[in-house]
């Protein structure tokens, strides 16, 4: 039992106000104690002094941002911080002035004294500045020694200690059932079956709860639960955003992050490769997709939307979620400014920026580039067999190998592409109000300027014909210039959708002005549309014997519809990257001074080894020398065991941010996940739920919830409410109606009519039929504007952008959803089964039954008191109006319809929802 001493419960309640609230609150200093700037000076500038002297503005020409800015002199040509002498520091002198025009902060009440001594004390011992915890690098040490048989490994010992200085002692440890229901919705966002409890149960050996939690991170499932946490940070959706919303197909990287986390991905190798597995040596399928992590940046197609302002807004995007993701930093303050809390400047952003600026893609609808996988085993051989036609043209191995994978992109990902919205000098024609094709009339012509043709003899171009005969000439420098190309388009081409093909062009070198002049002898209308050109080299041994057969090969992978097509992070290079310049005020047509990549000062700098792109920066954030990458991820799955993080604010490590609620131990387990689990999830996750502290129970005694309500000190077990995607889940397992099925496309189960009438959009919901009706919840087809309801009742996010934190709602909606929903009908439907097949026909056992089938446990008297009344009301009711028991279950059966009314009611018990 917890037990608290009446004379000590208010100083425990004022020393833990104190230790649990952000750092805006001020830590007690003794008079001989060293003032620390993190924890006693920077909460008060940031609550008093840095709204008006911070990266926003400088009033006065004075910042406390940064320290050699606070120890500048200002406007009025004094120095408002002079350290070891307060007496002569203007800062002291405004803060402490009679006068309330002189005074600061110049609103409100004068600073309490006890900050303007702390403050002068901090001036007096010379003002020592100190950077941000959380960018310090963790030092190594051992978890504290305490005494007690309590602690099962370093986490409960860090624990103990601060228990310890609260006098508190920890809570026993949770029941069998209980701890065995906690630990298999963790890991994999299932509840266990009816033989694993009883095996568990009947399993009194010493490592019984080990045995259940190995056989729990070799699960499959343990890879959907974990990759539906990440799908929030990735911000997956099966649709691209904006009004439109249109379809988009990039569900195989929800099914590389699933096979990520079953294989156990270290998480340097996971991060690496979504962030820039395509820049990694002959990049592996799988690797290019894992890039698709940044391809679910939304993308507007609606007409009339400038293709350059969308894509400014997908890179700003891509910056503000990696820092996020990886650094619990908010990079999205610094767009406009410095950062107004830390020491991150404006260029700062613009460098990250830089990273990201060279990616392919440019907000077109065909969402360029994609990765193709062929669908067809003949396709697939085609591939193979022109691989092997240009290695044998090539007899020196490493250009062979070269120039197979340089074909090889060129089929599978057909980059880079020059857009239509990159013509220019127009006549007689325009760019469609899409952006996504040029059309020009008979005698016209469209510009593209500065195009590199070294090394190049052939152009692609993807077409679609609105006439049936015409022709395109390629004249160099201008309409009248040298013709170096020339396509005719045929009759038999016809007017379909966009086919690609190509024509020679006459080798070159350098950049040129290519004007694309059209020719329609019939004059009537527009010869063709042009979507993108692309120019490339020809496919070697074109004098071979079997190269009409390869070529013919080459065109129909091209223009083949039977591929599935992810959309993948390319990157540009040569002629086509582009420079990154500072936005001015955050505006992106207002460019300032070139910037080249880089990272914020503050942290551990860029080894000049790393290259200037994704790769780049990938490695550096899983650098040992990272003070943030590790903390900031253990620190998730802290929060996703535990309802909270150490730090509560798990996207912000700033000193805006929550402090730890125990800093040694966050680093310790930081350490532990990168040194000894070498970035392993499943080796950090299992030490986080082998912990004594994990494995607690959840019950808490008044005085304890009145002191801790949040479980900072974690005296007791976690107490959170189930995933909106774990509480249909489970409801469908216990339904008997979950299908194990994994992977594939999105799926989309029953949900009300009438809820996608989106305007310029012809998807519709077609409800999926036999076991599709009945997957997970992360396969759940993801609209953005209008996501699956019952998900979104639960706080799922629209995905738009990345969520690090879910926010907990209690709505009287939820409820609704669990009681009315179809899907919980019919998963209610199921356990009334159930329990029909497992229960006699005694009311009172099929309740008992019913309960432990949902709950793995005995019902208490109470609950079943209350059952058996809703039991007997609602069979009479059935008795009444046997009508309505056929319209809820569809079969003439009192006793299921009955039941079914019962089992929705076991189905919305707090327990049912709540990971206990």
């Amino acid at each position: 039992m917890i037990g608290i001493p009446s004379d000590q419960k208010y100083g425990i309640y004022l020393f833990l106000g104190l230790a649990v609230l952000c750092s805006g609150i001020y830590t007690f200093v003794g008079p001989e104690e060293q003032v620390d700037y993190n924890r006693d000076i920077k909460p008060i500038f940031n609550k008093n002094c840095i709204t008006c002297h911070g990266g926003v503005k400088k009033s006065g020409e004075f910042s406390l941002l940064f320290q050699e800015e606070a120890y500048s002199k200002n406007e009025s040509g004094k120095r408002a911080i002079i350290p070891g002498n307060p007496g002569e520091s203007e800062m002291i002198r405004r803060i402490t002035h009679h006068d309330p025009e002189v005074r600061m902060p110049p609103e409100g009440d004068p600073l309490p004294e006890k900050q303007v001594a702390l403050l002068n004390r901090w001036i007096e011992q010379g003002a020592q500045w100190g950077d941000h915890w959380a960018y310090q690098k963790p030092e190594a040490a051992e978890p504290p020694k305490v005494d007690g048989n309590w602690p099962k490994n370093g986490i409960d010992r860090f624990v103990l200690q601060k228990l310890n200085e609260k006098e508190l002692e920890p809570s026993p440890r949770a029941d069998k059932r209980t701890l065995l229901r906690r630990v298999t919705l963790d890991l994999t966002g299932l509840p266990p079956t009816r033989q694993e409890v009883d095996d568990f149960l009947n399993d009194h050996s010493p490592d019984a709860y080990e045995k259940v939690v190995d056989r729990l991170l070799d699960s499959p499932h343990y890879g959907e639960r974990w990759a539906a946490m990440w799908m929030d940070l990735a911000r997956y959706a099966d649709s691209k955003g904006y009004e439109k919303d249109g379809h988009r197909s990039i569900w195989q990287y929800r099914d590389w992050l699933i096979k990520a986390f079953n294989e156990d991905k270290p998480f340097d190798e996971f991060t690496i490769e979504q962030l820039a597995g395509d820049l990694l040596p002959d990049p592996t399928k799988s690797q290019r997709i894992a890039t698709a992590f940044h391809r679910n940046t939304v993308n507007n197609d609606e007409g009339g939307t400038n293709d350059e302002e969308f894509r400014v807004a997908a890179v700003i995007d891509r910056v503000n979620t990696t820092w996020n993701v990886w650094q619990g930093t908010t990079m999205e303050c610094v767009q406009c400014h410095a950062h107004p809390y830390d020491p991150i400047r404006h260029e700062d952003f613009y460098k990250s920026y830089a990273y990201f600026n060279n990616s392919a893609d440019e907000d077109v609808p065909s969402e360029a580039p994609n990765l193709k996988t062929f669908d067809r085993e003949e396709d697939q051989q085609r591939l193979d067999d022109i691989k092997q036609w240009i290695d044998k043209q090539i007899k020196n191995p490493e250009e062979s190998t070269k120039k197979v994978q340089d074909f090889t992109n060129l089929i599978r990902l057909m980059e880079p592409k020059i857009h239509a919205h990159s013509f220019d000098q127009i006549k007689n024609g325009t760019i469609t109000s899409s952006n996504s094709y040029l059309a020009v009339e008979h005698g016209g012509h469209a510009r593209i300027a500065d195009v590199d043709l070294t090394g190049k003899d052939r152009m692609f171009i993807s077409y679609r014909t609105s006439r049936t005969t015409g022709n395109v000439k390629i004249h160099k420098g201008g309409p009248e210039g040298e013709i170096i190309g020339r396509w005719d388009v045929r009759e038999d081409d016809g007017p379909r959708d966009f086919d690609i093909t190509s024509i020679p062009i006459t080798p070159q070198t350098g950049k040129h002005n290519l004007y694309f002049v059209f020719t329609d002898p019939g004059n009537k209308g527009y010869v063709n549309n042009i979507e993108w050109v692309l120019f490339h080299q020809s496919l070697p041994g074109k004098s071979k014997a079997g190269y009409e057969e390869t070529r013919e090969k080459f065109s129909s992978l091209l223009n083949t519809n039977e591929v599935i097509e992810t959309p993948v992070m390319v990157e540009l290079e040569g002629n086509h990257a582009r420079t990154t310049r500072i936005f001015e005020r955050g505006n992106w047509m207002v460019h300032g001074d070139t910037v080249r990549p880089g990272v914020p000062e503050v942290l551990n700098p860029m080894p000049d080894e790393y290259p200037e792109n994704r790769l780049g920066l990938a490695r550096w954030l899983v650098s040992g020398e990272n003070p943030l990458t590790a903390r900031v991820t253990v620190n998730r799955l802290w929060a996703k065991l535990f309802g909270t993080g150490i730090v509560e604010t798990v996207s912000d490590f700033g000193s805006q941010g929550y402090l730890p609620s125990h800093p040694g131990l966050l680093d310790w387990l930081a350490l532990q996940f990168m040194n000894n689990h070498d970035w392993s999830f499943k080796k950090q996750l299992k030490q986080l739920v082998m912990s004594a502290t994990y494995q607690q129970a959840s019950d808490i005694s008044p005085e304890l919830r009145e002191l801790d309500p949040d479980n900072r000190l974690l005296a007791r077990g976690p107490r959170i409410r189930l995933t909106a995607e774990q509480v249909r889940d489970q409801a469908l397992a216990v339904g008997g109606l979950l299908s194990d099925k994994m992977y594939g496309p999105s799926v989309m189960p029953p949900q009300p009519d009438g809820l996608w009438q989106v305007v310029y959009s012809g998807l519709q919901w077609k409800t999926s039929e036999g076991e599709d009706k009945y997957r997970r919840a992360l396969y759940t087809y993801w609209r953005r504007t209008n996501p699956y309801p019952s998900l979104i009742a639960f706080d799922a996010p629209s995905r738009e952008v990345c969520v690090a934190q879910r926010v907990n709602t209690n709505t009287p909606l939820q409820a609704l959803v669990t009681l009315n929903d179809p899907v919980y009908v019919e998963a209610a439907r199921g356990l009334a089964e159930r329990i029909m097949k497992n229960a006699p026909e005694s009311a009172e056992e099929q309740l008992k039954i019913g309960y432990r089938l949902a709950m793995m446990r005995d019902i208490d008297p109470a609950k079943l008191k209350a059952l058996k009344t809703l039991y007997s009301d609602t069979k009479v009711h059935f008795q009444q109006h046997p009508k309505e028991a056929k319209e809820l279950t569809g079969k003439s059966n009192l006793q299921l319809a009955t039941l079914t009314v019962v089992s929705s009611a076991i189905m919305n018990l707090d327990e049912f929802i709540t990971k206990s």
